[in-house]
C-alpha cells in the first residue's frame, strides 16, 4: 500500500485541500523532505526539475505559516527566473488561500506600484527573484527581519546567473533563527557549498532521482551545415519531429531567428530576458495550448520551466558549456518519454562542439542533415497560422473608423465650408457624395496693387487688412 500525505505528518485540513486539488499520493522528493521540514530541520536537497519540489517545500511552509504585518512577510521563496516564480505562486497560492493566508510574487518586468500596494496591504508569504526583491528592500517597501522560513529553489541556477552575492545579502537580512531549505540539481558547486556552510544549521542532506540530466533517453544529431541554411533546416526538422524549443545565444539572435522561421511557415513564440513578463507568460501559454510550433529562446528558458509536449530541441547556437547543453536538451524526453536533440554545427565550430561532446559523454560524428533519422512524435500540420495583426482602428468613442462614410470622415473646419452650407460640417443634404474640389480660375485672381491679398484666389481670397 502506498504512502499518503496524512502519513507524513500533514494536518487533515491540508490533506483535504490536496485531494481537492488533485494530489492523491506524494512523490519521492515529497516523501523524503516533508517529515524533516515539518520538524523544522534545515534541508539541503538535490532533486531534478519536475520532480515535485514545489509541494515538497510548499506544504510544510504553509503548515507553519503565521499572519504577517504589512511589509513584513513571514516566509520567502527565492527563484532564479520569473517563470519559475510564477509557476510556484500558481501552485501554492490556492493552498495558502484555503488556510486564510496571502501570497504574492515579486519579479522584474512588471509594475513596481502594484507590488508596493500588495506589500502595504500585507502578505504572509513572498515568491521572489533576487534582483527585484533587493530593489524593494533598498526602497524600504519590504522588511525581512521577521522571515521565519526561507526556501532557495534552483540554487545552482541562481549561482550560474550570478545571483550568489544577492542571495547571501538577502539571507543576512532575514531572521537568524529561521528555517532554511535549499533545493538544487547539484550540491557539488562551490557557491552551493558556501551557502550550505554559512547560512544553514546542520542541514539534512537528501538526494532524489538521478544526479544528472539523463542524455540516454533522447536521440542526438550533430548536423554540419552552413549558416545560410540554418533556418530552413530548423523549420523542416520541427515539422519532422513535433513542437520544439530552439535555443539561441543572444536576444537579437532570438528575434532574428523567429522572423526567419515565420518566413519558413512556422508559427513561433519567443522568450528572452528583454521581454515583459506578460509577453513571456503568453509565449508559454501558446505553446502549452498547442497554438504555436516552437519557442525560440535564450538560455533563460533552459531551466526552471515545467512545460510538457516538447519533442525536439534545436541548438541553433552552441551552448556555453556542457552543463548548458544538458539543461537545454533536458527540455525534451521528460517523464520517461523520448525526443530529438539537434545541434547545428558550422565548420569553424567543430572544435567547440567536440569539447562539449567530451564534457557530456557523447561521441557522435558530424554529418549532413538527414531527416529520415528523426523520430516523428507529433503531427503539427493542424496548428493554425498566426492571427492577422491588421486590426480595425477605432475612434475615441470606440467605433470602427472603417464603418464611417466619406462624408463622415471630412474635416469639420472652415476648409469644408460652402456658400450653400446651412451650418458646420459641410453639406447637410442627404447626398453623401464627396464634394468636388473647385477648379482654379485664373481670371478670379485678386487685383494687383498695394495691399493685395496673398490668398489662393477665387472664393477663398480674403480682403486686405488695409481695405484697398
Amino acid at each position: 500500500m502506498g504512502v499518503n500525505f496524512s502519513d507524513l505528518g500533514i494536518s487533515p485540513q491540508m490533506c483535504k485541500e490536496l485531494r481537492r486539488a488533485g494530489f492523491e499520493e506524494p512523490f519521492e522528493v515529497q516523501r523524503e523532505t516533508i517529515p524533516d521540514m515539518i520538524l523544522k530541520h534545515d534541508i539541503c536537497c538535490r532533486a531534478p526539475t519536475g520532480s515535485g519540489k514545489t509541494l515538497a517545500f510548499g506544504i510544510p511552509m504553509i503548515e507553519h505559516l503565521t499572519r504577517a504585518k504589512p511589509n513584513r512577510p513571514k516566509s520567502l521563496i527565492l527563484t532564479p527566473t520569473r517563470e519559475l516564480a510564477e509557476q510556484i505562486f500558481q501552485v501554492l497560492d490556492p493552498l495558502a488561500w484555503s488556510q486564510n493566508f496571502r501570497m504574492m510574487s515579486i519579479y522584474g518586468g512588471v509594475s513596481y506600484n502594484k507590488q508596493i500596494r500588495k506589500l502595504d496591504k500585507g502578505v504572509d508569504s513572498v515568491v521572489a527573484c533576487p534582483g527585484r526583491l533587493l530593489d524593494h528592500i533598498e526602497q524600504g517597501h519590504i522588511d525581512l527581519s521577521e522571515v521565519e522560513f526561507v526556501i532557495l529553489d534552483e540554487a545552482d541556477r541562481m549561482s550560474d546567473m550570478g545571483f550568489t552575492d544577492a542571495v547571501c545579502e538577502i539571507l543576512e537580512q532575514c531572521n537568524p533563527n529561521r528555517q532554511t531549505a535549499l533545493f538544487s540539481a547539484t550540491l557539488d558547486e562551490f557557491d552551493i557549498s558556501h551557502i550550505r556552510d554559512n547560512y544553514q544549521n546542520d542541514p539534512v542532506i537528501i538526494s532524489v532521482g538521478k544526479e544528472d540530466v539523463s542524455l540516454t533517453e533522447m536521440d542526438h544529431h550533430f548536423w554540419l551545415i552552413p549558416n545560410s541554411m540554418k533556418s530552413k533546416i530548423t523549420a523542416e526538422a520541427v515539422r519532422k519531429s513535433g513542437r520544439a524549443f530552439i535555443f539561441c545565444r543572444t536576444r537579437a539572435g532570438v528575434e532574428r531567428v523567429a522572423e526567419e522561421l515565420q518566413v519558413e511557415g512556422l508559427r513561433v513564440s519567443i522568450i528572452h530576458g528583454g521581454l515583459a513578463q506578460r509577453q513571456r507568460a503568453r509565449a508559454v501559454e501558446e505553446f502549452s495550448e498547442e497554438r504555436c510550433h516552437a519557442i525560440v529562446a535564450t538560455d533563460v528558458a533552459a531551466r526552471g520551466l515545467d512545460v510538457e509536449g516538447v519533442y525536439c530541441v534545436v541548438h541553433f547556437d552552441p551552448p556555453e558549456n556542457g552543463n548548458a547543453y544538458k539543461h537545454r536538451s533536458g527540455r525534451t524526453a521528460r517523464a520517461g518519454s523520448s525526443g530529438n536533440v539537434i545541434s547545428l554545427v558550422q565548420n569553424p565550430q567543430k572544435k567547440q562542439w567536440s569539447t562539449i561532446q567530451k564534457h557530456v559523454g557523447l561521441n557522435i560524428k558530424f554529418k549532413p542533415p538527414e531527416f529520415n533519422d528523426l523520430t516523428l512524435h507529433e503531427d503539427i500540420s493542424y496548428i493554425s497560422p498566426p492571427r492577422s495583426m491588421n486590426r480595425r482602428r477605432k475612434d475615441r468613442s470606440g467605433r470602427n473608423s472603417s464603418s464611417k462614410t466619406d462624408s463622415d470622415r471630412r474635416h469639420f473646419g472652415k476648409r469644408n465650408w460652402k456658400k450653400n452650407d446651412s451650418g458646420r460640417g459641410g453639406n447637410q443634404n442627404n447626398n453623401h457624395s464627396k464634394p468636388r474640389k473647385q477648379k482654379f480660375d485664373r481670371n478670379k485672381r485678386p487685383p494687383k496693387g498695394p495691399g493685395r491679398s496673398r490668398g489662393r484666389g477665387g472664393d477663398n481670397k480674403r480682403k486686405s487688412r488695409n481695405n484697398h
